[in-house]
């Protein structure tokens, strides 16, 4: 991307610009009345949303990250496409698909009567996508920075036989103690625990993290609630075209065995995920479009 190109046909004075940052990796930073924020356009990546009266970012980045070109940055909200998780053919595959360490086309920026931002970013099927997914598509990522963080990924079928996908918006959230923190919203629905060989529960009150925690919760839409007395805040969670949910910390061994992941981090992060993930697939038929949406708000106690 040329940046000074990029700032004068898409840049917004005093609100929008395009950047470099860590790495060289092209930025697209927001500073409006209601947050500041910064996208990687490589992956198409939220990296932080901090609303002005709000003493903690939304989100998790971790001091270790790769800032890489075609490396995934741990930390954010990556775009995972057009699967969740191991390559589903087996066939060496990246995990999680492969959108999130390319570089996505900045289409449009909008400062939006209301003061909120509007990006939006997208990807289409190339040779290089079509030596890993035979199939035609076209991805949009629609990023709207106000008083929400607002998330929507649109993907279209542009080819002429039907495709299967699954996906997530893949947030690593900020936690003070993820000891004291616990998730509301999910007691009652059963999970798929990705720790026990893919076991099958149900969840019982709240989830709470005093250990390694990967779990695909089914049949659920409710709006979720992390609740994190540790920074005197909660983070609610709406969702859209989504009925699963994942909840993942790595914990302690994980944590050491992670290049670009420190530590003692865990402690300060927790994942919950809004996906189309194992049975909540998605299947589009030529033409077809699917919008999985997430809307992220901080309630500070």
């Amino acid at each position: 991307m040329d940046i000074a190109q990029a700032n004068e046909s898409l840049g917004i004075p005093g609100v929008l610009s395009i950047c470099e940052g860590d790495g060289g990796l092209t930025l697209i930073r927001v500073e409006n009345a209601f947050a500041n924020a910064s996208i990687s356009v490589q992956g198409g990546q939220v990296l932080s949303y901090c609303p002005v009266d709000a003493a903690q970012d939304l989100l998790f980045v971790s001091r270790q990250a790769y800032f890489e070109a075609g490396k995934a940055i741990k930390g954010g909200i990556p775009v995972c496409w057009p699967w969740f998780g191991p390559d589903p053919e087996q066939r060496g595959r990246p995990a999680h698909g492969f959108v999130r360490n390319r570089d996505w086309h900045l289409l449009a920026t909008e400062a939006r009567v209301d003061g909120s931002t509007r990006v939006l970013l997208g990807l289409r099927d190339d040779e290089g996508s079509r030596a890993l997914w035979s199939h035609a598509f076209s991805l949009e990522l629609e990023v709207t920075i106000g008083e929400t963080l607002d998330l929507a990924l649109i993907s279209q079928n542009t080819g002429q036989a039907p495709i299967v996908i699954t996906q997530a918006l893949h947030a690593y959230f900020s936690i003070g103690d993820v000891r004291q923190a616990q998730v509301l919203g999910l007691a009652g629905h059963d999970y798929l625990d990705k720790l026990q060989d893919g076991a099958r529960a149900a969840q019982s009150g709240p989830v709470n993290v005093d250990g390694p925690v990967d779990r695909i919760y089914l049949d659920s839409t409710e709006t979720l609630v992390i609740d994190d007395p540790s920074l005197g805040r909660s983070i609610h969670i709406e969702r859209e075209g989504s009925r699963s949910a994942v909840v993942w910390n790595p914990w302690v061994e994980q944590a050491r065995a992670m290049g670009d992941f420190a530590d003692d981090e865990y402690l300060r992060m927790l994942c919950v995920e809004t996906t189309n993930a194992a049975e909540d697939r998605v299947t589009l038929g030529p033409g077809e479009r699917h919008r999985l949406g997430s809307s992220y708000r901080i309630h500070q106690e």
